[in-house]
C-alpha cells in the first residue's frame, strides 16, 4: 500500500462518519476523511490536503459497497450531487447525524446537557418546497440540460426530471421548460465567457396551500418574450395551482441568483404558505425553510424549549422573515426581531400584519450594530444565525444582556459548538439539545438548544 502522505492515492475502508458527510478511515495511526464516503465502503481516495490532525481525501471510486447500502428510489442518485446518503436506510442516516452533533459538542467541552436525539422529517421524499435548478450541459457544446451539478463536477449539469426530493409539479415544470428551450435552440449562460441567455429555473411551492411560483432566471443578452412558454406552464395538469410565472434578469458575473429586473409574465410575484396556523407571504428572494412539514416540527420544538412566554419580551436575533418570532408571538408581550436582509424584514412586517400580530417589531440591520440600540433587557432570546454562526463581536453583546433563558437554532453544528462553549464559559448552562432532520438524504441537520443563566 502507498505511503500516507499528501497527493498519495490510497484504498481505504471507511469506519465511521464525521460532520459534514465525511467518511473516516484510519491507516497507520493517520485519520483520513473522505467526503461523501459511507461507513463500510472500500474506496479509492486522493489525499488532497494535510490538516493538523487528519488528511482530507477526494473520493475517486467506490471499490466495494457498504453492507448498509440499499437500492435507491431516485434514478439520478449515482450521478447527481443533490443527495449523498439516499442509499442508506433513513433511520441510520438520522442516527449518524445525531451522533455527529453530539460528538462535536462533547469535543468542545459542552457539559451536563440533556441530549434528546433527533426528530425525523415527517416526509423523506417530495419534501422540498423550493428547488433552484441550473441550465448547463454535460459536455462542452452538448445538449442543453436543466438540473443539478453531478457529484464532483461543479461546471457541469445533469437534468433531474425524476428528482425524488420534490413532487410531480416540480418535475412537470422542469421538463416543460427544458423541452421549450431545447426546441428554441437557446444556450446556457457561460460564466467564463460571460455569454449566453439561460441561467436558472427556481420553482417554489406552498406545500400546505398548493400555490406554485415559477421564476426563470436569464441574462438580458437576448430580447425574448416567453409568451409561448407561459401558455404551456398555465396548461399543465398540476396537483397544486400555478399562481405566478416571473422572469428575473441577472447580468451579474457570479453564479448567485441576483435580480437586476423582475418581469411578471403570468399571475403574481409571490405565493402563500401556511405554518402552524399562521399564513406567510413568500416573494422570489425571501428565505423560507425549504422543508415545510419539517419547519413545523422545528418551530414546535423551539416553542416547547422557550416554555412560558406569557407577558415576556422576546428578542429574535437573525430573524429572517420572522417566522419563528411570529409563531411564539401569540403568548409573548412583545417580539423584537433583527435581520440584515431588508427584503426579509419587509416580509416579516407584512406577514405579522397578515396574521394580526400587533406585538411584533422588526428592525433591518446587522445584529452586531442594532443590538446596541435595544435598551430593554429581554426575558427570552431566540437566535437563528447563518451558517457562520453568531458574529464573534456580537456574541459578547448577547451575553451582556444576562438574559435568563435562550434558545439557539443552528443550521451548522460546527459553528454551534464553539458558540455554546463561549456561552458556557460566560455562566450559561446548556440544558438540552435536540436535532431536527430538515434535509433527508443529505448531510445537513438543524439543532435546537436551550440555555439558561446560572444564578
Amino acid at each position: 500500500m502507498a505511503k500516507v502522505k499528501k497527493k498519495a492515492v490510497l484504498e481505504v475502508k471507511i469506519e465511521e462518519t464525521a460532520f459534514p458527510n465525511m467518511g473516516v478511515a484510519y491507516i497507520d495511526g493517520h485519520e483520513i476523511r473522505v467526503k461523501n464516503a459511507l461507513p463500510g465502503q472500500k474506496v479509492k481516495t486522493y489525499l488532497s490536503r494535510k490538516r493538523k490532525n487528519y488528511y482530507k481525501g477526494k473520493l475517486l471510486e467506490v471499490l466495494e459497497r457498504s453492507p448498509l447500502e440499499k437500492e435507491v428510489q431516485c434514478p439520478h442518485y449515482e450521478k447527481c450531487g443533490g443527495c449523498s446518503q439516499q442509499s442508506i436506510e433513513y433511520q441510520l442516516q438520522i442516527d449518524n447525524k445525531a451522533k455527529q452533533v453530539q460528538k462535536l459538542l462533547d469535543n468542545f467541552g459542552i457539559e451536563d446537557y440533556q441530549f434528546l436525539g433527533i426528530e425525523p422529517s415527517p416526509d423523506i421524499f417530495e419534501y422540498r418546497n423550493k428547488m433552484e435548478f441550473s441550465f448547463g450541459d454535460l459536455e462542452k457544446g452538448g445538449e442543453l440540460q436543466l438540473g443539478m451539478h453531478p457529484r464532483g463536477r461543479r461546471f457541469d449539469i445533469i437534468s433531474v426530471d425524476s428528482c425524488c426530493l420534490v413532487d410531480n409539479d416540480f418535475r412537470l415544470i422542469l421538463t416543460t421548460v427544458l423541452n421549450y428551450f431545447r426546441e428554441q435552440g437557446f444556450k446556457k449562460y457561460h460564466v467564463q465567457s460571460r455569454e449566453g441567455y439561460l441561467r436558472n429555473l427556481v420553482v417554489r411551492k406552498g406545500l400546505n396551500t398548493g400555490e406554485i411560483l415559477v421564476n426563470l432566471v436569464t441574462t438580458s443578452q437576448i430580447d425574448h418574450d416567453p409568451v409561448e412558454l407561459s401558455k404551456r406552464l398555465e396548461k399543465l395538469d398540476y396537483k397544486g395551482e400555478l399562481v405566478g410565472f416571473i422572469q428575473t434578469i441577472n447580468d451579474d458575473f457570479s453564479d448567485a441568483v441576483k435580480c437586476d429586473e423582475l418581469i411578471v409574465h403570468y399571475g403574481r410575484e409571490y405565493y402563500y404558505e401556511e405554518l402552524l396556523g399562521l399564513k406567510f407571504k413568500v416573494k422570489p428572494f425571501s428565505f423560507f425553510q425549504p422543508n415545510t412539514s419539517g419547519a413545523e416540527k422545528l418551530y414546535s420544538i423551539v416553542k416547547e424549549f422557550l416554555g412560558d412566554a406569557d407577558d415576556k419580551l422576546v428578542y429574535d436575533l437573525y430573524c429572517g422573515t420572522g417566522s419563528i418570532g411570529q409563531i411564539v408571538a401569540s403568548n409573548a408581550k412583545e417580539v423584537v426581531g433583527i435581520e440584515i436582509v431588508e427584503e426579509a424584514v419587509e416580509m416579516a412586517k407584512e406577514n405579522a400584519e397578515l396574521n394580526g400580530l400587533d406585538n411584533c417589531r422588526f428592525i433591518a440591520g446587522d445584529v452586531l450594530e442594532k443590538i446596541d440600540k435595544l435598551a430593554k433587557k429581554p426575558d427570552l432570546i431566540i437566535t437563528d444565525p447563518p451558517r457562520a454562526g453568531i458574529h464573534p463581536k456580537a456574541l459578547p453583546k448577547i451575553i451582556d444582556f444576562a438574559c435568563d433563558e435562550m434558545v439557539y437554532v443552528s443550521c451548522n453544528p460546527r459553528t454551534l459548538a464553539p458558540n455554546l462553549k463561549e456561552f458556557q464559559d460566560a455562566g450559561y448552562l446548556v440544558e438540552k439539545v435536540k436535532c431536527v432532520d430538515m434535509f433527508p438524504h443529505t448531510a445537513h441537520v438543524e439543532t435546537v438548544v436551550r440555555l439558561f443563566k446560572i444564578k
